[in-house]
């Protein structure tokens, strides 16, 4: 009876040590893995990370690239661990994200700053906008109020000051609007597709790109270079200090990339590290 139960006992604790040796194993291939999935939104980043894949080859990371029509579904795939980092937001949209759907996501580096312009098919300078247009902008907190600050810089309304200060402003919050525009809020993908119904409309880099729209070309209203809406690659706070996020941050930030994006896209993409 003794021999038998010692004979069990050694067999639980070996078992329970190869259980042990197993997950510190997999914690260990977790942190130092060489394949991570990135979330990123159509247009220009596809092209960026193309750049970032080769040079994340060198060091031996292998990048597979998860494309997204859609700003709300890359920071939910990567809460749910469909994804291992993502990469299309700057910090005021991740803040209200994690504020608004409880996830713990955090930045892991920054990437470029993609200006944002308003466009338009009805007209070629922003003094040709007649008076009581509609004039879309995203219905997005984050870029919504960065569409109505662009829309004060140029004169064409004002904000409370308490929203500027603190970055929330919506319509609102509106307080003079000489030309009687009509805000028309819509999600950000929609505006290239409903911009012959508008007189102008704010359209994010990636999406104005892949309808064929150019910043510097095409633009009636433009952000400077540089502004606090950097992008940035994502994680969960759990990875932030991993071996494979630091080595997909240094593969971005690498000399390689910034050189591809300053030649390629001349001004309207601009590093942000």
């Amino acid at each position: 009876m003794q021999n038998s139960l010692r004979r069990r006992s050694l067999f639980l604790a070996t078992l329970a040590a190869s259980l042990f040796c197993g997950s510190a194993a997999f914690a260990q291939d977790n942190s130092n893995k060489n394949t991570v999935k990135v979330g990123i939104s159509v247009g220009s980043a596809e092209q960026v990370f193309e750049a970032v894949k080769k040079v994340a080859a060198k060091d031996g990371l292998n990048i597979q690239l998860v494309v997204f029509n859609d700003y709300q579904l890359p920071n939910a795939a990567l809460a749910s661990g469909d994804l291992d980092a993502n990469a299309f937001q700057h910090q005021p949209f991740l803040d209200n994200q994690n504020k608004a759907r409880g996830f713990d996501i955090v930045p892991a580096g920054l990437t470029i700053t993609a200006p944002l312009g308003f466009y338009s098919r009805k007209i070629k300078t922003i003094d040709q906008l007649p008076d009581g247009v509609a004039v879309g902008i995203q219905n997005d907190p984050s870029n919504g109020n960065r569409a109505l600050l662009l829309l004060q810089s140029a004169g064409l309304v004002t904000l409370k000051p308490e929203a500027v200060k603190n970055n929330t402003a919506t319509p609102l919050d509106v307080v003079s609007n000489p030309k009687k525009l009509k805000l028309v809020p819509l999600d950000a993908a929609q505006f290239p597709r409903s911009l012959d119904d508008l007189a102008i409309a704010a359209i994010n880099n990636d999406y104005a790109e892949k309808a064929g729209l150019s910043l510097n070309k095409d633009a009636v209203i433009k952000e400077a270079a540089k502004s606090p809406y950097a992008n940035l690659i994502a994680v969960r706070r759990a990875d932030k200090d991993k071996p494979w996020a630091r080595r997909l941050v240094a593969a971005y930030q690498s000399p390689e990339v910034r050189s591809f994006i300053e030649t390629q896209f001349k001004g309207s993409l601009v590093p942000a590290f």
